[in-house]
């Protein structure tokens, strides 16, 4: 009898035990939304197929990297000859070996010049059911057809993979093709689910195609939150590169890029001096032709051309007779749903949607065009702001185009976010690149938080969201901010500079914190090290100016404990809020973005030229910095003595 006591009562405390964990994480489930999320991938990513003759399916586009290494085997020679060729600057063979092979494998691809495809394509995962990614993830355990993996792996961790939704379109159709299928999946996962409404995560072209969605079918309120991040909603300045013919690459900015989406700690991109992969420039001219062949009348490709360079374009492009349905279909894109973005929004927030918009700004678009952007999507495109020219700010005193209550000029004076299509629901992440929003903790948190939570009304709603934040992916090493202030600008009221290394595996000492253009200096760092992750807080002497909307910059340099390339520096842009506006020069209403760093002020000209064409000067500029304040300490000490 006493045994079986003990083993009912260890029955009932397991039962109790389940209870309370079931009951602790259905408390913990709350936190996040009850409704189902549909990601929108970036351009080309849903996968398609045309039947064959007896009805099996033949895979046309998602790329296929053993059908791509067969035709390398196959043109072996021909490749070793084009690579030759180059060795002695001529990029034609290696271009059209590859570009006959690429129209070969993908010419099914290719559509007529009314835009119609040439060859009927089909998707795959067309329904709910068939997309879901606890169903897809039980067919095809390696991932396939499953977008966005790493970031949709987390969410599954808080809502389950049943309530993942994998939306395909054919993305070569224009985006009111796209958001047409998307309205029509959205009913799917609705009806599929028992949900009365869906979370929209968008991404790039995604970003188009559901902003065009929420614009045209908006006010069914079939939506509860919407997060477009990098979203490509004017278009992409790559299109106009490659529509224009005017390729050429910036190598430092790809290297850059390339670093930041393998969160890569180590800056090699400053070794390499521009220009030294030119011959990539030479590649792509001799292989457009080519490109034109598979997707010169791409609707898609057409509604990616931004608005200012669309006439332009279409002229150069397109013959107004054969292209006529096309050219209807992107005039409607251009001028009658781009325009309408914000009101579309805003119908949809009447709805009961909350759109949200975070992007990247301030980098070079990566192929060529000179105009602030995430290096593929422009920030005009993509969030509706108005940026003064790349490599220039606003001047001091500068006031924003629209009052809309709030200060909404970045810390860099190099975008005015008043003219946004949402300026209270669009953030703006400086040297995010393009597709990395998950790669940078701090645009990654706010990303879920708006998706899958309530909590975030607006870019008042959180201190730990302001709406202007520098990215904190690892590949920029450290970050700053005051410790009083919004990130980005400073007051009387701050006492010192937050620097936290943002490096995983390892160690940072801080060799130097130099302001430029404010007259204050920091003190009491003493070669800090920082742990991976640690911040310090350095404070600082002199006064913060009585002054509002004056522009500076911070110069961290640092050496990370360990890394290949160790000594290295990043900037920071601030704004004094502080008193009274500067006064504003309307006749000079930009200035130099970049205020000249401390070694300028030594170097010759002939010595500057040196030190840039072999690609060492931010070395020399990271050792000056670190020296420089030795060699004042010396004197000063000096200075005693001698008086």
């Amino acid at each position: 009898m006493k045994k079986f006591k003990k083993l009912m009562a260890v029955l009932l405390c397991a039962v109790l035990l389940l209870g309370c964990t079931s009951a602790a994480l259905a408390a913990e489930g709350e936190k996040y939304t009850e409704y189902p999320v549909v990601i929108v991938p970036g351009y080309s990513s849903s996968w398609m197929y045309k039947e064959g003759e007896n009805g099996e399916k033949i895979h046309v586009w998602g790329l296929d990297m053993n059908e791509v290494g067969k035709r390398v085997l196959k043109r072996i020679a021909d490749i070793g000859l084009g690579l030759g060729a180059l060795t002695q600057g001529n990029a034609e063979k290696i271009a059209s070996t590859v570009g006959e092979e690429m129209v070969d494998m993908l010419g099914d691809m290719a559509c007529n010049p009314d835009g119609t495809s040439k060859v009927e394509l089909k998707r795959y995962c067309v329904t709910a059911e068939e997309s879901c990614s606890a169903n897809l993830q039980e067919l095809y355990p390696d991932g396939k057809f499953q977008h966005e993996p790493e970031i949709m792996g987390e969410y599954a961790g808080y809502i389950g993979k049943e309530n993942i939704f994998n939306f395909n379109c054919d993305f070569r159709m224009g985006a009111v093709a796209c958001a047409t299928q998307l309205d029509t999946f959205i009913q799917s996962v609705k009806a599929y689910t028992g949900k009365a409404k869906v979370n929209i995560l968008a991404v790039s072209h995604g970003g188009q195609v559901s902003g065009t969605y929420l614009t045209l079918f908006g006010e069914k309120g079939d939506v509860n939150n919407a997060v477009l991040t990098v979203p490509a909603l004017g278009g992409a300045g790559l299109a106009y590169d490659v529509f224009n013919g005017d390729v050429k690459f910036d190598e430092k900015g790809l290297l850059e890029f390339i670093e930041h989406g393998k969160m890569e700690e180590t800056d090699y991109n400053w070794l390499v001096k521009a220009e030294k992969l030119g011959f990539l420039d030479d590649i792509v001219d001799n292989l457009l032709p080519y490109i034109y062949d598979i997707l010169g009348y791409w609707g898609s490709m057409w509604d990616f051309v931004p608005t200012e360079y669309y006439e332009e374009m279409k002229a150069k492009r397109l013959d107004p007779v054969e292209s006529a349905a096309l050219i209807e279909k992107s005039d409607y894109m251009h001028y009658k749903v781009m325009p309408d973005f914000a009101n579309g929004f805003k119908r949809a927030e009447a709805a009961g949607s909350h759109v949200s918009i975070i992007a990247g700004y301030d980098i070079k678009v990566i192929t060529g065009l000179n105009e602030s952007s995430d290096s593929i999507i422009t920030i005009a495109s993509s969030t509706g702001a108005t940026p003064a020219p790349l490599g220039q700010r606003f001047a001091d005193g500068y006031t924003q185009k629209v009052d809309t209550g709030f200060y909404q000029v970045s810390p860099s004076m190099t975008i005015d976010a008043s003219t946004c299509y949402m300026p209270e629901h669009t953030w703006f992440v400086e040297n995010l690149y393009h597709g990395m929003t998950y790669k940078d903790s701090y645009s990654a948190e706010l990303m879920k938080t708006l998706l899958l939570t309530d909590k975030i009304e607006d870019v008042h709603s959180d201190p730990a969201f302001p709406q202007f934040h520098a990215t904190t992916n690892v590949s920029h090493s450290v970050h700053a901010a005051f410790n009083k202030s919004v990130e980005g600008y400073v007051s009387s009221d701050d006492t010192a500079l937050v620097v936290k290394n943002l490096s995983k595996k390892d160690q940072m000492k801080i060799m130097g914190v130099t302001a430029r253009g404010l007259d204050i200096t920091f003190y009491g760092i003493v070669s800090k090290v920082l742990e991976p992750g640690e911040s310090v807080e350095i404070p600082f002497k002199g006064e913060i100016p009585e002054v509002s909307v004056k522009n500076f910059d911070i110069v961290v340099d640092y050496v990370l404990v360990g890394s290949p390339t160790p000594v290295g520096e990043r900037s920071f842009d601030f704004t004094v809020m502080n008193g009274e506006k500067a006064a504003y020069d309307e006749n000079n209403p930009y200035v130099t973005a970049d205020i000249d760093g401390n070694v300028d002020s030594v170097l010759t000209d002939q010595l500057d030229n040196i030190f840039t064409n072999v690609g060492i000067k931010p070395l020399i500029s990271i050792l000056f910095n670190i020296i420089e304040p030795i060699f004042e300490l010396v004197k000063k000490i000096v200075g005693i003595f001698v008086k």
